[in-house]
């Protein structure tokens, strides 16, 4: 008899995937992880291109403000048919990272940052759980995979029932990409990748906020970043940011387009897109030229 966790995923698999016939994509929701996690937005997603040439690596994706991980498919299913496993994640995600801009409080971003990444009780703008923290999802999310979808070899990225971070790259998009830039900064992951963000710029001190110049468990040259220069969320503020982070002596970045092979030593990347298109251009798939050269930097 097919284990009901393991049916689910098998029905999932099959009505996913025409137009990315090799790759399996499964739907798994929340609650279904662990009874104390709640749906925010919809179910998390998975993905992986059995007849890949494997990479080893997870490519973990939180998406930004309002996001749902279903909006996520063709950025997962990409880098799966590149041969990573791929998640994107539902979270809490309702308050914007840049309504704390004008915050006379220091660590501000930092308790944000904080409270929606590992539950603790640190802000006054969002309340999360520990159970419903970004962490928590991630694992128990990785455990059910590894328990229900043994062939997809989940279990590469699970060590005693947590994740092996080096193996992760954790990307994030706009608020999302606080949210991965401060786990690079918990574990030591592969990379962290930045896509239009971060937006932790406190407007009225006049600099970033603290956190992104603090000890940092992933090395500084393993921080990448993908901005457009139109971006409404102020890329002056995301440059500085991604140097703090990044611990750059000056500003150095390579403008790119569509479809042309980038090439350099760059950690971050720039697009000139119109203002109405800017913030979303850097999850474009008409830059999947951008994002190879992201995971593959450094030769790894």
């Amino acid at each position: 008899m097919i284990p009901r966790g393991l049916l689910a995923l098998a029905v999932y698999v099959f009505f996913c995937v025409p137009a990315y016939a090799q790759v399996k994509v499964l739907y798994v929701k929340p609650e279904q992880t662990d009874p104390a996690i709640q749906t925010v937005h919809g179910p998390n997603i998975a993905a992986y291109d059995p007849q890949a040439n494997p990479k080893h690596r997870l490519f973990f994706f939180i998406n930004g403000t309002g996001g749902k991980a279903t909006n996520d498919l063709k950025l997962i299913r990409t880098f799966a048919g590149w041969g990573y496993h791929a998640i994107s994640i539902d979270y809490e995600n309702t308050v914007l990272a840049a309504s704390l801009e004008h915050s006379t409080d220091s660590t501000a971003f930092d308790r944000y940052r904080n409270a929606i990444v590992t539950g603790a009780p640190v802000s006054d703008r969002i309340k999360v759980d520990p159970a419903n923290s970004i962490l928590n999802r991630f694992q128990k999310l990785l455990v059910y995979l590894a328990v229900h979808d043994p062939q997809g070899g989940w279990g590469e990225f699970v060590q005693d029932e947590k994740p092996a971070w080096n193996r992760m790259i954790v990307a994030g998009h706009s608020q999302g990409t606080g949210h991965a830039a401060y786990i690079g900064k918990m574990f030591e992951v592969d990379r962290v990748l930045i896509f239009s963000g971060p937006q932790d710029y406190l407007d009225d001190l006049h600099e970033p906020a603290p956190w992104l110049s603090g000890p940092s468990a992933t090395p500084p040259s393993r921080f990448f970043a993908f901005l457009s220069r139109n971006d409404p969320f102020n890329v002056n503020h995301q440059e500085t940011n991604c140097l703090m982070l990044m611990r750059l002596a000056k500003l150095e970045t390579l403008t790119v387009k569509p479809g042309e092979a980038v090439h350099g030593d760059y950690q971050i990347l720039i697009n000139d897109f119109p203002k109405k298109s800017a913030h979303g251009s850097t999850i474009s798939p008409q830059f999947t030229n951008v994002w190879e050269y992201l995971v593959t930097e450094n030769g790894k």
